[in-house]
């Protein structure tokens, strides 16, 4: 579900530690089988393939390290939020690559990472250096269901990247999902979608729809409503994958009842739970200048563009478990 970008030396300048043992072929797992390939090149990088689709790359010398184009657009959405570690919640966890990126760029995160098989998280808990619960916690249940019983305001970042085949669960797309999302979000926190489609992108652009929909009116207007990919897929040439990108908008200070106040005494300020959050707009040109400058140059959608991106889609309806 994912292109690679050009190959690049490790940033960290660890020592190299690798596994005494990977899986040469196959591997059963409960939904299929796993299998863990060597890159010739680096063979620190390693690529787990799920039911025979790369689902993960790692570099295991080097935890910063992104090689799924994807994924670094989705570290340029995450570098605009206020320093300091993150709670994230992972749907679609597979190798973990994204979750070990965060921990190295945002030490002391808490991490949650969902998937399905119970099996592959033992497998890859045991083949990569992961980071340790509870830094890093690995969870086998549906996305759907993590995300319905998740407190609400709990999240920094929500991430989905799930695939059954090559199309994202019915359940994990659409106007009820993205309404789940923006539930456990924080205040200034971010939707980030990883969503797999070809020309003319009539998914992305319905589920861009969904998303303002979800996330309130003003989404777009305020710079809260992205779309990113290659421009090659944006122009319609060609399958590949966009990244979506949703953040929740800052509560309003809460109104002053004046029959309340005593004249008597100084006016105290109003202090909201969210003061020390600060508003993340999508349409920041750092945003922009870090995407256009990637190993594999993305353009940008946002504010004005990503609504005439989604033109006249029709939100999607996610239906009822």
């Amino acid at each position: 579900m994912a292109r690679r970008s050009a190959r690049r030396r490790p940033s960290s300048s660890a020592p190299l530690t690798l596994p005494a043992e990977l899986p040469v072929g196959p591997v059963p797992i409960s939904t299929g089988t796993a299998e863990v390939v060597r890159d010739p090149d680096f063979p620190q990088r390693v690529t787990l393939h799920v039911n025979g689709v790369p689902s993960s790359s790692l570099d295991l010398a080097d935890p910063g390290f992104l090689d799924f184009e994807y994924m670094q657009q989705m570290a340029a959405f995450v570098a605009l939020l206020p320093p300091g570690p993150l709670r994230v919640l992972h749907l679609g966890a597979a190798g973990s690559a994204f979750a070990r990126h965060v921990e190295h760029e945002r030490p002391g995160s808490r991490q949650l990472g969902v998937d399905l098989d119970p099996r592959l998280l033992e497998l890859v808990r045991e083949w990569f250096a992961l980071p340790r619960s509870p830094l890093l916690r690995l969870r086998a249940d549906d996305a759907g269901h993590t995300l319905a019983a998740a407190r609400d305001a709990s999240y920094d970042v929500v991430v989905r990247d799930v695939f059954a085949g090559d199309r994202t669960p019915a359940h994990l797309v659409g106007t009820g999902f993205a309404a789940e999302a923006r539930r456990v979000l924080r205040p200034g926190g971010v939707l980030l979608v990883n969503c797999a489609d070809k020309p003319p992108l009539t998914t992305a652009r319905r589920e861009v729809a969904s998303l303002a929909e979800a996330f309130g009116p003003d989404a777009t207007a305020q710079g809260r409503l992205a779309a990113v990919a290659e421009p090659a897929i944006l122009k319609g040439r060609r399958y590949g994958n966009l990244v979506l990108a949703a953040v929740r908008e800052l509560p309003e200070d809460p109104p002053r009842d004046a029959a309340q106040e005593d004249p008597q005494e100084p006016a105290q300020a109003t202090v909201r739970p969210d003061a020390d959050v600060e508003t993340v707009d999508l349409r920041d040109p750092r945003l922009g200048r870090a995407l256009r400058t990637l190993a594999v140059p993305a353009t940008l959608l946002a504010g004005d563009d990503a609504a005439a991106f989604a033109g006249t889609a029709a939100p999607l309806e996610t239906p009822a478990p």
